[in-house]
């Protein structure tokens, strides 16, 4: 059985709010945790007018507040803006509050351009060994081994399911050596994926945590009950990855009719790339896309992305997601 769980950049609407965005995960994460998802995650992104949740921590515990079993937590936090015991602190504090729901994806990458990594970390000189060692004091302050000479309070003796995230090699081989679950940005840096979860899988040492490799990847699902619903909806998102992608970030825009018909051949290239890890279509579609990602990269869990403009139709989509996993669960049976 292949677990499913829904990662939620809390996006910010042309005409929306960023009260409105976190009111909407909210209600999605008591939505995913009803139709059946295992995880809800949202990411560290700064500087973004379009995302709602740079203050991770923050958003993590207006969502646990909101649901009950569901586990929650950060896919990812960026380990380069924060200090270990920063952040072994604040997660700390969710375990405390949220007790074995807590999950706490590491990432490397600044989530952010290098003017707000400047704002955020104050100078950007690290060496390669930074991260490793990030993740290794972090793990101290948790284990409270006395490893680092400080006790974090709240933190110490704190039980957050920790994960690597990567969208290239390197993640997949600190995850290994670390045995610990490692989560692949394939829904939107698709290039290293299959090469990534073999390192993982060939080079993994059991953990205290982990006896053996478990790996989630990234995949875009836009479901609805027409293909051409579906088609349009998908539009937002695509939108938003042409804009980034071309330094113009923004906002989420409304679906457009045709919208990739409109693009000149170097951003549709672009777009196609960039979600080649996706199903767009009817539960059917979708269960035929799932079906056929998990069988190429044989993950324990797929990581649902699902950007959509309207918040209703992003509900539909996620419980028409729910319904094609459980269809393929049936039919593994």
């Amino acid at each position: 059985m292949t677990r499913l769980s829904l990662l939620d950049l809390v996006p910010v609407t042309d005409t929306g709010t960023v009260a409105q965005s976190l009111a909407h995960a909210a209600d999605l994460a008591r939505h995913a945790e009803a139709v059946g998802f295992d995880r809800y995650w949202v990411a560290e992104h700064h500087g973004m007018e379009g995302i709602a949740s740079a203050a991770t921590a923050v958003v993590i515990a207006h969502v646990g507040q909101a649901t009950s079993r569901i586990r929650i937590g950060a896919g990812g936090i960026m380990l380069p803006n924060s200090a270990p015991l920063q952040i072994a602190e604040q997660f700390g504090t969710l375990d405390a509050l949220f007790p074995g729901r807590i999950d706490l994806g590491l990432g490397r990458a600044p989530g952010s351009d290098q003017r707000v990594a400047q704002a955020l970390r104050r100078n950007l000189n690290s060496d390669a060994n930074q991260f490793p060692n990030d993740v290794v004091e972090l793990q101290s302050y948790f284990a409270d081994d006395g490893r680092t000479g400080i006790r974090a309070t709240p933190g110490a003796g704190a039980r957050p399911q920790m994960w690597i995230l990567g969208s290239s090699l390197f993640g997949a081989q600190l995850a290994a050596i670390l045995g610990l679950p490692y989560a692949f940005a394939s829904h939107f840096a698709p290039d290293a994926l299959d090469q990534a979860l073999a390192i993982y899988r060939r080079d993994f040492r059991p953990s205290a945590v982990l006896e053996r490799p478990y790996a989630m990847a990234g995949f875009n699902v836009f479901a609805a009950d027409t293909r051409a619903e579906a088609e349009l909806i998908a539009t937002s998102q695509q939108q938003s990855f042409v804009a980034l992608r071309t330094g113009n970030p923004g906002r989420m825009r409304p679906p457009v009719e045709g919208y990739r018909a409109t693009l000149p051949p170097a951003h549709a290239a672009i777009l196609d790339h960039v979600l080649s890890a996706s199903a767009i279509g009817t539960r059917d579609d979708v269960a035929r896309g799932l079906a056929a990602f998990v069988a190429r990269t044989g993950v324990d869990e797929v990581m649902v992305a699902s950007a959509i403009y309207d918040h209703d139709a992003r509900k539909r989509s996620v419980a028409l997601t729910a319904e094609a996993m459980a269809s393929l669960d049936r039919a593994a049976a």
